[in-house]
């Protein structure tokens, strides 16, 4: 490209920060290079601006740039009606410039059993945790993403001291729909849940009603002896127990009421021999 296309191209670029621009160098110095951008005034390109081929340390700015070199600069500021420009491409996005809830565009770089890190053309590359890659379960990144994809993901947290930025893919996502069950009306589920062979429950008043007949049967049964059921095994046994214990407890009476009278008799005898001997 020629200097009048380059010229002609660079008036219609916009002078801002990041911008991409030709220019040419016209002059260079110990302190940098003056470079021709197609404006009234030219660039200043400082020396700790300017990139070597191979990225080596730069002993002298002769060493990279020459009078008459075309190089692609960019903006970095204007400021004092200087226009400052750098041979380093700025990133995309300053740490300034990273704000929470904001959507970015990157390419998957990374691919680790926790997440994937994204290039957003900031500093570092933002996570995007195993769990903001869907709303449903994943059980690798691998399932939803791939290396060299490029993905849109929101911001949802930036820690500039720890150089953090965290990214979300689901968050952009809609929200799974949950089909609702069928509401049941309260008695259609009863009978539903009930099981087959059980018995519809029966009303307060109809439960009374059966009550009071099983007791005015119960009471005909006591007041008529006729009614009476056959005595099981059991109840005849405690039956003949009770009357065995009934009949030890009146012979040991017995025994003790003879005991007593006998002892009582004894003591008249002597009380008797005892006045006798003394009346002699």
């Amino acid at each position: 490209m020629d200097n009048v296309a380059v010229a002609d191209t660079n008036r219609q670029v916009e002078i801002k920060p990041k911008v991409s621009i030709q220019g040419k160098v016209i002059k260079t110095t110990l302190a940098g290079a003056v470079v021709d951008i197609g404006r009234e005034r030219p660039g200043l390109l400082h020396v700790s601006q300017i990139v070597t081929p191979s990225d080596q340390p730069l002993k002298s700015v002769t060493d990279v740039l020459k009078p008459g070199d075309t190089i692609e600069v960019w903006i970095r500021r204007e400021k004092d009606e200087r226009i400052e420009l750098t041979m380093i491409k700025p990133l995309d996005l300053e740490w300034r410039e990273i704000k929470k809830d904001m959507v970015v565009k990157g390419k998957v770089v990374r691919l680790e059993g926790f997440g994937a890190f994204v290039d957003i053309g900031a500093e570092r590359p933002g996570l995007i945790h195993i769990s903001e890659l869907a709303h449903g379960y994943v059980r690798t990144p691998s399932d939803v993403v791939k290396e060299g994809d490029e993905v849109e993901a929101m911001v949802i947290e930036v820690n500039r001291k720890k150089k953090q930025i965290k990214l979300s893919l689901k968050a952009l996502q809609p929200e799974p729909i949950i089909e609702q069950p069928e509401r049941v009306s309260e008695p259609a589920r009863r009978e539903k849940s009930a099981p087959a062979s059980r018995k519809p429950k029966k009303s307060p008043a109809r439960r009374r009603d059966e009550g009071m007949e099983n007791i005015d049967e119960l009471m005909n049964n006591i007041n008529d002896p006729a009614q009476e059921a056959e005595p099981t095994a059991m109840e005849i046994a405690i039956r003949e127990a009770m009357e065995r214990a009934k009949a030890r407890k009146q012979e040991d009476k017995k025994k003790k009421e003879k005991s007593i009278s006998s002892e009582q008799e004894d003591i008249l005898s002597r009380t008797l021999e005892t006045k006798s001997g003394s009346a002699s």
